[in-house]
C-alpha cells in the first residue's frame, strides 16, 4: 500500500510539472505574440506616413523645384521667400575632399564668399562627375540656390547637382513603404497564431518559414527599390513588383523544401527496406 501511495505521489507530481512548463510555454507563446503584434502596428503605421506624408511630399518639393524660376536681381530675402524661386551666388573653392565612409564615398567642396570670405558653406555631390573632380582651390563657381540649400555649383559651362537638389528618385522611399507593409503583415499573422494556438503554432516559427519570408522582404525590398532607381521606372510599379516578386521566390523556397522532404523520406523508406530485408 505504502509503495501505490509513493508511486501515485511521484505521478501528481510529475503530472504538476508537467502542467506548470506547459503553462510557462503557453504564457511565453502569448507574450511573444503581443510584442510581434505591436511591431505590426508600428510597421504598419511607418508605412502609412511613408504613403501619405514621405513619397508624396518630396514629389511635390521636385515638381517645385523644377517649375522654380531665376529670382529677379537685386531682390531681397523676403521677395525669394514669397516667389520660391532660384538665387545665384558667386563663390571661391577653398577645399575639394573625397572620403570613404565605409558605405559610400562622400565628395565635398568647400566654398567660401568671393567678398570679404567670412561666409563658407560645405556641399556635398553624390558622384565624382561631371564638375567634382575638375574643381581646385581657389576656382571661382557659380551656385544655384533654393529654399536656403544649394542645389547645384556650376564652373565654365559644367555644372552638377548636389546632394541637396530634388530628385524625381521616389522608387526606393516606396519600396521601403512596400517592405514595412508585408514585414508587419507578417508579424500580424505570427502574432495572432501564437495568441490563439499558444501551444501549437507551427509552422507559423522562425525556422525556416519566418526566416525565409522575413529575409525574402528585405532582399527583395532593396534589391527592387534600387533597381527601379537605376532603371528609372516609376515609383508606383514598386507597389506591384515588390510583392509579386516576394511570392515568387517564397513559391520556389517551399517547393524546393517540398522536394528536399520528399527525397529524405524515400531514402528512410530505402534504408528500413534494406534494413527489413
Amino acid at each position: 500500500m505504502e509503495g501505490a501511495a509513493a508511486m501515485a505521489e511521484r505521478a501528481w507530481a510529475t503530472a504538476g510539472m508537467r502542467d506548470s512548463r506547459g503553462r510557462k510555454t503557453a504564457g511565453r507563446a502569448r507574450l511573444t505574440g503581443v510584442a510581434l503584434i505591436v511591431l505590426s502596428l508600428m510597421g504598419t503605421v511607418l508605412s502609412y506616413l511613408a504613403f501619405t506624408v514621405w513619397v508624396p511630399g518630396q514629389q511635390d518639393r521636385y515638381e517645385h523645384y523644377q517649375a522654380a524660376e531665376p529670382c529677379p536681381t537685386q531682390a531681397t530675402p523676403q521677395e525669394v521667400a514669397a516667389k520660391d524661386c532660384l538665387t545665384t551666388w558667386h563663390f571661391t573653392v577653398t577645399k575639394t575632399e573625397s572620403t570613404f565612409t565605409g558605405k559610400v564615398r562622400e565628395y565635398e567642396a568647400t566654398l567660401k564668399d568671393g567678398g570679404d570670405g567670412s561666409w563658407q558653406r560645405v556641399v556635398r555631390f553624390s558622384d565624382s562627375g561631371p564638375l567634382f573632380d575638375k574643381l581646385h582651390r581657389g576656382d571661382e563657381v557659380t551656385a544655384t540656390g533654393w529654399r536656403r540649400d544649394i542645389v547645384a555649383v556650376s564652373k565654365d559651362g559644367v555644372r552638377q547637382n548636389t546632394s541637396d537638389a530634388p530628385r524625381d528618385e521616389h522608387q526606393g522611399n516606396a519600396a521601403m513603404g512596400v517592405l514595412l507593409v508585408l514585414l508587419a503583415a507578417q508579424s500580424l499573422v505570427f502574432g495572432t497564431v501564437r495568441l490563439a494556438r499558444p501551444t501549437a503554432y507551427a509552422p507559423f516559427v522562425w525556422e525556416p518559414y519566418g526566416r525565409w519570408l522575413a529575409f525574402t522582404n528585405i532582399c527583395v525590398g532593396v534589391s527592387v527599390g534600387a533597381a527601379s532607381v537605376w532603371l528609372g521606372i516609376p515609383w508606383w510599379t514598386v507597389l506591384v513588383t515588390v510583392p509579386l516578386v516576394v511570392c515568387t521566390v517564397m513559391v520556389l523556397l517551399l517547393r524546393r523544401q517540398g522536394r528536399a522532404a520528399a527525397d529524405s523520406a524515400k531514402a528512410r523508406r530505402r534504408q528500413v527496406s534494406r534494413v527489413s530485408s
